[in-house]
């Protein structure tokens, strides 16, 4: 399966959301990452349920919806009604996980799982066959820009040598601090989908950025 890019509308420009929504529309990227965060779970408060409903308004292709957020269970008809096609809860803030990923399923989303830096693969062996998609930090969740963490590299392998033994569909998904130096080790890895904040809207030529970060 050729990789995907998901664009994360967190770096883009909010006073001019729906121009960035538009150019994500006209580019080759698979998805709009957007991120949800609470300012509990995660020291920063980030896009709420109106937010996304107006970006659904405009967008024409899946919101990949990234919830860092404390209870995520209480919240998955409202983020299925403000259209979000993956819907990914955290590990680390999910203590009925198994019931969580199937409220998920059962609501039309696909659903994703996602990992902190510190957080082990290992977790994940008795619920990787019933998930879409694993998203693993590779950056410490609150804020865009971060540096990269090169213990990412290792994860993957690990999580795609799970995904193999135990016959999952699951993707791995890739969030934070993904650029021209490390994606295409990330890809050779196993990554499936990357999540690119500052790569591409820090860019002088996004569309472009995103053509190259589709190629193997």
């Amino acid at each position: 399966m050729k990789h995907k890019i998901a664009p994360s509308i967190l770096s883009a420009d909010f006073a001019n959301l729906e121009r960035d929504v538009v150019m994500i529309n006209n580019s080759n990227a698979d998805y709009i990452h957007v991120d949800v965060m609470d300012g509990v779970f995660v020291p920063n408060i980030s896009l709420g349920l109106p937010i996304v409903k107006a970006i659904n308004k405009v967008a024409q292709k899946p919101l990949d919806v990234h919830l860092m957020i404390v209870k995520p269970e209480n919240y998955i008809v409202e983020f299925k009604n403000a259209g979000a096609s993956i819907l990914t809860v955290h590990f680390e803030a999910s203590t009925h996980l198994h019931r969580t990923v199937f409220a998920i399923k059962e609501n039309g989303m696909k659903a994703g799982v996602a990992l902190n830096p510190h957080t082990p693969i290992y977790l994940l062996k008795d619920i990787i066959k019933d998930i879409d998609l694993v998203c693993l930090m590779s950056v410490n969740p609150g804020f865009g820009g971060q540096k990269f963490i090169e213990n990412t590299y290792s994860k993957v392998a690990e999580l795609k040598e799970m995904i193999t033994i135990q016959n999952s569909n699951a993707m791995i998904e890739i969030d934070g601090g993904v650029t021209f130096d490390n994606y295409k080790k990330l890809i050779n890895g196993g990554a499936d989908v990357l999540v690119a904040g500052n790569t591409v809207f820090a860019s002088s030529n996004p569309l472009e950025t995103i053509n190259l970060l589709k190629k193997q």
